[in-house]
């Protein structure tokens, strides 16, 4: 494996470490702590990868065979803007994520499990850095009407609210949020990095080998948390109950499969060689790894109700309760499920249509929403995302709005925390040094960080 590291320009790095001053405030305690959590991992560097030595032939679509770009302007236009747009959206994503965690990192219960979710933000922001560092390098005025400057000052202004794909302008209410987002929205960012290592931009796939490895990480910080949750749930503790798990995967389920894109669409990026899947595609492939990620959850949930129940039989045990028996006093209401594809949609083919988590059709509004009472975290529904959802689902089913237009409202792109509509308010990249106030996380005495 032959990788290359490098920066971004002196003034754009500057700008980088400025904004994770103010939004990524522990990074020092997280590399202080490194070789306590991670001793067998290398120490985190902030920069850019690019493996090299990776395929240089366009591995699909119309130009399969040809030699990959190795610069934008090598690209046909129509490409170009398609990558371009990718890219962004990207770096927003990762920027954005970032931004979610830290409201309530230092709500967790465990410190374990506040340091992999801390170290999973310190590699978003270097997922972020890569891509910021694509738009750099490389000569994009051919699709992009801003200098370098401007995309990176626009980038980092973004906020919770004002990123390019919903699901990063949602606010998390609890640790269970950044548990749950990491493994199913960091799981959708898995499908989109892995289709982007085939990418017809050579840059762009040799980005990718790396940030699929870290990404891999991020799946295990959500997923083994909800591992332990479920187990103790069925002994019967309460912190984190099925019911709480199962209206978090409610919440954010919908979100990841909109991320995708909609469901007739990808079929440019194919023909193009940007990805190796349409939209739907990669969309089911998802749906199914969620589909057994939730079943692995039930049988450690059955496992550790029923005493000496073998994974033979925990697998047959499940498959009764699912078919509507009780086992052992155990319902299948008692256990998890996958939201349906079509439920608590704002985009793609299903968007604002009555459909309830398991199928169910409604057919008014005020019904729906009782629905909604049930299936979606309290907190959640107490929030400005929730309440532009309603208002637009209300719009749609009264025929005042279509569902395309209500789509195209949400989120209501709006800056937040001060920050005016305009970019060059925030100001990143500034010419002479400056001293960034950041709120830090409260620690104890001890030097650990809030349980």
């Amino acid at each position: 494996m032959n990788v290359k590291t490098s920066t971004l320009p002196k003034r754009y790095h500057e700008a980088v470490l400025r904004w994770k001053d103010v939004f990524l405030p522990d990074y020092d305690f997280l590399l202080e702590n490194w070789d306590k959590h991670f001793p067998n991992d290398p120490e985190f560097q902030l920069c850019a990868y690019r493996e090299l030595g990776m395929c240089s032939e366009i591995e699909c679509g119309d130009l399969k065979g040809k030699p990959k770009a190795q610069k934008a302007g090598d690209l046909l236009p129509e490409q170009a803007h398609h990558l371009f747009g990718a890219i962004r959206a990207q770096a927003s994503t990762e920027f954005g994520s970032i931004q979610q965690h830290r409201l309530t990192l230092a709500r967790a219960q465990e410190e374990e499990e506040q340091f992999w979710i801390l170290r999973m933000m310190a590699e978003e922001l270097r997922h972020g850095y890569q891509m910021l560092h694509l738009l750099v390098e490389d000569d994009w005025s051919s699709v992009s009407k801003e200098s370098a400057s401007d995309l990176i000052e626009d980038v980092l202004s973004m906020n919770t609210g004002s990123h390019l794909l919903g699901a990063f302008n949602i606010d998390f209410d609890s640790f269970v949020d950044n548990v749950v987002f990491c493994a199913l929205i960091d799981r959708v960012g898995k499908y989109q990095l892995a289709m982007q290592k085939i990418s017809a931009y050579k840059p762009m796939a040799e980005s990718m080998p790396q940030m699929l490895r870290e990404e891999a990480f991020h799946l295990a910080a959500g997923v083994v948390p909800m591992r332990r949750w479920v187990t103790a749930a069925a002994r019967g503790e309460t912190f984190v109950t099925m019911e709480v798990l199962q209206k978090a995967i409610n919440k954010w389920l919908p979100r990841g499969l909109e991320m995708f894109g909609d469901e007739r669409g990808g079929g440019t990026n194919v023909r193009f060689g940007l990805k190796p899947m349409k939209n739907s595609e990669a969309q089911a492939q998802f749906y199914q790894e969620v589909e057994k990620l939730v079943r692995d959850l039930n049988l450690r949930y059955l496992r550790a109700r029923i005493a000496d129940l073998t994974h033979a039989g925990s697998e047959t045990a499940l498959d009764r309760v699912l078919a509507g028996e009780t086992v052992e006093g155990i319902r299948c209401e008692d256990l998890l499920y996958v939201p349906a594809m079509e439920f608590f949609r704002r985009r793609g083919v299903p968007s604002f249509r009555l459909a309830g988590a398991q199928g169910e059709t409604f057919a008014t509004v005020p019904e729906y929403l009782q629905h909604l009472v049930r299936t979606l975290p309290e907190a959640y529904r107490a929030s400005r995302d929730f309440k532009d959802y309603v208002e637009a689902l209300t719009a749609v089913q009264e025929g005042r709005m279509t569902a395309e237009q209500a789509a195209g409202r949400m989120p209501a792109l709006r800056r937040v925390a001060g920050a005016c509509p305009c970019s060059k308010s925030v100001r990143w990249m500034v010419d002479d040094p400056v001293v960034v106030s950041a709120p830090q996380l409260a620690r104890p005495v001890t030097g650990q960080p809030v349980a």
